[in-house]
């Protein structure tokens, strides 16, 4: 395995623990880790060329963002 496929594994690994890690969190962070956690889903959909994961993760971060500013948790 090249260094740039254990760099983009570790990507998808790094976003997931975020990702997990942002439930046990309270509501403002939650939506904020959620919205990194998804940022990083996206870069490392676009780097191993898997483009559904990169819009679910769009779907994700705009979802997180706008429930979040709906609550007012945003700021």
């Amino acid at each position: 395995m090249s260094d740039a496929q254990i760099a983009i594994e570790a990507l998808g690994w790094t976003a997931t623990a975020v990702f997990v890690a942002s439930y046990f969190l309270p509501p403002r962070g939650l939506k904020r880790v959620q919205m990194a956690g998804a940022l990083m889903w996206v870069a490392y959909g676009a780097l191993a060329h898997a483009w559904p994961v990169v819009a679910a993760n769009l779907l994700v971060f705009t979802a997180a963002g706008w429930t979040a500013r709906r609550r007012g948790i945003a700021s």
